[in-house]
């Protein structure tokens, strides 16, 4: 595994259009809450297709700290965590580095009985309230005090109640959270105004693996009904729908031709249709998304980000690289993060004509963009400036690239598979 550092850049020589395939690896976003929800069994879990990233090496640290076993195997994508808990602090030092691991609360308060987490801190991307958690879990009879700048929960009598919680924002790790949370508590707990995302319903699969009765995942009303004991499983991750759609458009935006194997289209039916809008020809046939843009123009398009099955937030940045090599003018509306246009300063360095009104982006297409010296602010930022290094005339410089190994598996070999041409210095 790559060790994230401050100091790393990119260098990047762009205009060459990318050209092959790419193994697609298992979800970010789905492994982060699946490796957390092991906290609620003592039995082993075995985890196939677990990205090698960095939030992915946090969570280990995390789980150790809690006094999990976990081994890796970076080779196989393979994690083996063995149990249970022995401690119920998940420190700053470690939430800090990650703010998915706030959803180490639910688990671990519905295994051990009481827990503490701490306060995940501020985020660049916008703020990410972690009231929805406590008020969810407080609805199943938690106790929760906010002391020292850490959760500290306690389940009366040890164990968590059934309730009937409607969350007042859809919200990913929320619903996730009091997923994991109820399953371990007497009763039937209903999560009202869920999120939908198919990252939340393979961490149902995998909960259901363990002995888990829930029903209702991938809607907005979630029923799950508490059982005594959870046991060990074997699963494999969901593949990354994120990863896919930003090799997709790397492709796109260098007028290539990239296919992504090991993918699941059917959780990217949003943006498939707005590539095709943008006139890509775009192909699928079994877990292989092809799209191909040799000879062909980019058309601009209009995207408005919504929580699944609208169109993804966390691909808001590398689509607007995308708009910003089109012809015409086109719009990008943000609703789901305040703070997420900070790479659009970094891409006009590059050349391209793009103006923020209120959380909206007007997109004026340019024929093409120059190589510059650029930083990253966050993950999904640093996505959009590597596409559009990989699409400008010259020489790109990346800064900050610790964002990126929070996300993308292995970027640099599986770019240059694809003929790009990227190398990482310090």
């Amino acid at each position: 595994m790559t060790s994230p550092s401050n100091v790393a850049k990119f260098r990047i020589t762009g205009g060459k259009a990318l050209d092959g395939e790419v193994l697609i690896s298992g979800a970010k976003n789905a492994a982060l809450p699946i490796l957390l929800c092991s906290v609620l069994t003592d039995e082993e879990v075995v985890l196939k297709r677990v990205p090698d990233l960095a939030d992915v090496k946090t969570s280990f640290h995390l789980l150790t700290e809690l006094g999990k076993a976990c081994s890796y195997d970076a080779a196989t994508n393979s994690a083996v965590l063995k149990g249970g808990v022995t401690s119920k602090v998940a420190s700053y030092d470690l939430v800090k580095t990650m703010r998915a691991s706030i959803m180490a609360l639910g688990p671990l308060l519905a295994y051990a009985g009481q827990a503490e987490v701490s306060l995940p801190g501020g985020c660049a991307i916008g703020a990410r309230p972690v009231d929805l958690h406590i008020k969810g879990l407080q609805a199943m009879g938690a106790d929760i005090q906010l002391e020292d700048g850490y959760i500290k929960a306690v389940a009366p009598n040890g164990r968590l109640q059934g309730g009937h919680v409607i969350m007042d924002k859809v919200s990913v790790t929320g619903t996730e959270n009091l997923m994991m949370a109820a399953a371990l508590a007497d009763g039937v707990t209903v999560i009202e105004n869920a999120a939908l995302e198919p990252e939340i319903v393979d961490l149902a699969v995998c909960l259901r693996k363990m002995g888990a009765q829930i029903s209702g995942d991938g809607t907005s009303r979630i029923e799950i009904c508490g059982v005594k004991k959870l046991h060990g499983c074997e699963h494999s991750v969901v593949a990354d729908r994120i990863e896919t759609g930003t090799y997709l458009i790397a492709g796109i935006a260098t007028h290539g031709i990239v296919s992504c194997c090991g993918a699941n289209p059917s959780t990217l039916e949003t943006l498939l249709t707005k590539l095709r809008q943008a006139n890509a020809v775009v192909d699928v046939d079994g877990d292989r998304i092809t799209a191909d843009m040799r000879g062909r123009v980019i058309k601009p398009v209009d995207i408005i980000t919504a929580p699944h099955p609208g169109f993804p937030t966390d691909m808001q940045a590398q689509f607007t690289v995308m708009n910003a090599l089109a012809e015409g003018v086109s719009s990008v509306t943000e609703t789901i993060f305040e703070n997420r246009f900070m790479h659009i300063a970094e891409l006009n360095r590059m050349g391209a004509h793009l103006e923020i009104k209120g959380n909206t982006v007007i997109c004026s297409g340019v024929s093409g963009l120059k190589g510059a010296q650029v930083m990253s602010s966050d993950l999904r930022a640093s996505a959009s400036l590597v596409i559009a290094g990989l699409a400008a005339e010259g020489i790109t410089i990346v800064d900050r690239i610790y964002h990126m190994d929070r996300g993308y598996e292995h970027i640099e070999s599986k770019i240059m598979g694809l003929g790009g041409s990227i190398e990482r210095f310090y």
